[in-house]
């Protein structure tokens, strides 16, 4: 797939950690772990869309830069769909006790999703985590670390990566717009930063949606696009409604259905 052909969020992702927006502090520790060339296993919990796999891969392409090569110095996953016990024993026991290249100081496996996985398979990780950790070290992603089984929380520094603020998804939105040519009104800004709720992935998705009915986006488009109804159309019919306008507020509902 030709780039101009890929999702914007995939076109548009951060390949280095500077471009990663906001978790300064998570990125300060992770540019350690490079200078050091030696990190401890990972656990990035957090909300979706906050930047906690772009910055696994960012890592790992500032770590090995030329040698980053999938299968060889690195491997990611996503646990939800490889989450049952034999693919723990199988594939990622495989690729964890394989030794590195020579140049390489270990191996780096990402698993996204991890708490989808089920609790034996977890159980399988903990022992491929502690018998092959000179080989390999892993970075486990999810929303919910609680999810995940004590004895492997132990053995893992965990990060926990924050909602982006209203301003960083902004930033990145106008950014996007920016390169693709595409007008943002300052009602369609907003919109998009409304019905993102924190989510960078989901602003650039929506834009680009958004995007192929229209070059220049206002807030109509946004909230069309979500199926989300605008803040001030739900804010009209509970004032006519208090008013004790009963009718006309029920039409105003009506109205929004249809």
């Amino acid at each position: 797939m030709s780039i101009e052909n890929r999702p914007w969020v995939e076109k548009y992702r951060p390949r280095l950690l500077d471009e990663v927006v906001n978790q300064l502090g998570i990125i300060r520790r992770l540019k350690q772990f490079i200078k050091d060339k030696s990190m401890p296993h990972l656990i990035f919990a957090g909300p979706a869309g906050t930047g906690k796999t772009t910055s696994a891969l960012a890592m790992v392409r500032e770590l090995y830069k030329r040698e980053m090569v999938v299968n060889r110095t690195y491997l990611e996953l996503n646990a939800s769909d490889a989450r049952g016990i034999d693919v723990i024993r199988t594939y990622i026991k495989d690729f964890a006790k394989a030794r590195p290249p020579a140049n390489i100081p270990f191996k780096v496996l990402i698993l996204d999703e991890a708490d989808n996985m089920t609790a034996p398979a977890q159980q399988a990780l903990r022992r491929t985590m502690e018998k092959y950790t000179k080989n390999c070290r892993m970075v486990l992603i999810c929303n919910y670390s609680n999810k995940i089984i004590p004895p492997i929380q132990s053995r893992c520094v965990v990060f926990r990566f924050a909602s982006l603020n209203d301003n960083d998804l902004k930033s990145r939105v106008r950014f996007v717009a920016k390169q693709e040519n595409i007008t943002l009104a300052p009602g369609g800004l907003n919109a998009i930063i409304e019905v993102s709720r924190g989510d960078c992935r989901r602003a650039i998705n929506y834009l680009q949606s958004c995007g192929t009915i229209s070059k220049k986006i206002d807030q109509e488009i946004v909230f069309r696009v979500a199926g989300e109804v605008p803040p001030d159309k739900i804010k009209e019919i509970l004032n006519t409604a208090i008013e004790g306008q009963l009718q006309l507020s029920i039409k105003l509902l009506d109205d929004l259905i249809k």
